[in-house]
């Protein structure tokens, strides 16, 4: 049996082992990436705290002014008193900016323009980020993801930078279905049959040599971080493939809800005035206790603000989303995540779990050195495979001639 496990295990991983390796090392570096960013950047993102702040109406005018024909999508604004603001913006690009960015990222239309079979141009998303000092209104940075190196490293990652639903994405989708089954066949060919292999297993031999320390190298790295590695690779496929996101459901005993709830909307009376954003957030108590909070901007006259709070402490994807009349300021609708169904809490988690980011820096860390261990399988491998096809070509010894 072990036979045809190896096998297995041999030929996927010379199939897939390049792309493996690929999303690993990529992976390594996009654990630590908003980190990364905010050292980088500090300016940007940090600001000396000061006694008042103003309003976040004059800071998105503020960030208006910096950037021409741009649209205000969302703000973000930190209970954290050393945080800029974040205003999101929608700024027009040039067509040959708009057709590469459409490589990487392909938007699928939803609710009512879905139903025309086109995208509205209002719900697309931000593609500048303009930080503001809450303090003083100076605009301390522009920040356009798409732009970043570490942007570049994603697409790599999901993509092979080829972009959504090409052959890119399908051969990392393939590649890390692959990775799953020579995890677990893996695990299968390390498992000893007796107690004093298993103590040979559990340890390198640095001492021993060369084709043994890379034996050890490759089943014993490989089999401390398995689990971890499996738990890696199934929330991937769940975020890749349909049938394992319909799966997490089924398991979960929930109904799958393919779309968003349709929002409420604001009750428009003519003559009436839009409120300020200070003043449509005035209602919700939550945001004061709150890590922050982001306000999107109602896209017509007929919808509402959207203020998605996350509470202190809490993981970034279970936040709460409350619906203000852009009007009179009261809330009209919420989502709370509490009030989700299991598989949409479960699903909430995914993300986080595969990033590392579930329980902040010590998750991180151990998300950053096992994908930085992964990286010893597929050279390790290769090497032992090499050794092995040496061996079989390896030439018998000539008889000598009397």
């Amino acid at each position: 049996m072990k036979v045809f496990f190896r096998t297995i295990h041999l030929y996927l991983s010379l199939a897939a082992g390049i792309v493996i390796f690929c999303s690993c090392l990529t992976g390594t570096m996009l654990v630590f990436e908003k980190e990364i960013e905010h050292t980088l950047h500090a300016k940007r993102y940090y600001v000396q705290p000061q006694q008042r702040r103003l309003p976040v109406s004059q800071l998105t005018e503020n960030a208006l002014k910096q950037v021409a024909k741009a649209k205000i999508a969302s703000v973000m604004v930190y209970t954290d008193v050393t945080r800029t603001v974040e205003v999101g913006m929608i700024v027009p690009e040039r067509k040959d900016k708009k057709q590469e960015a459409g490589k990487h990222v392909k938007e699928k239309p939803t609710g009512a323009s879905a139903k025309k079979g086109k995208k509205d141009k209002d719900v697309a998303r931000p593609n500048l980020t303009v930080f503001v000092n809450p303090y003083t209104g100076q605009v301390t940075g522009q920040y356009n993801h798409r732009e970043s190196f570490l942007y570049s490293v994603e697409m790599l990652h999901r993509f092979l930078l080829a972009g959504k639903d090409s052959a890119g994405d399908m051969v990392v989708a393939i590649c890390t279905l692959f990775f799953l089954f020579i995890l677990i066949t893996g695990v299968v060919l390390w498992w000893p049959k007796t107690k004093t292999v298993m103590r040979q297993r559990l340890k390198i031999k640095w001492g021993g040599s060369t084709k043994r320390l890379v034996h050890d190298l490759h089943i014993v790295t490989g089999f401390y971080t398995s689990v971890f590695l499996i738990v890696i690779v199934l929330t991937g496929l769940i975020m890749t493939f349909n049938w394992a996101n319909q799966a997490l459901f089924a398991i979960t005993g929930s109904k799958l809800v393919k779309e968003q709830p349709e929002q409420p909307k604001s009750n428009y009376t003519a003559g009436t005035e839009k409120l300020s954003i200070d003043a449509g957030v005035q209602n919700i108590p939550a945001i004061k206790t709150a890590d922050y909070y982001t306000v999107r901007l109602p896209r017509d006259s007929s919808a509402t603000y959207g203020v998605i709070v996350l509470p202190q402490g809490a993981i970034e994807t279970t936040a709460d989303t409350y619906y203000i009349d852009q009007y009179n300021g009261k809330v009209v609708g919420e989502q709370t995540f509490a009030s989700k169904s299991l598989g949409q809490r479960v699903k909430a988690m995914v993300k986080p779990v595969h990033t590392g980011s579930v329980y902040g820096l010590p998750t991180k860390i151990i998300s950053f050195v096992v994908c930085l261990l992964s990286l010893i399988f597929p050279v390790t491998g290769v090497m032992m495979w090499l050794n092995r096809t040496r061996k079989k070509k390896k030439p018998a010894k000539k008889l000598a001639v009397v």
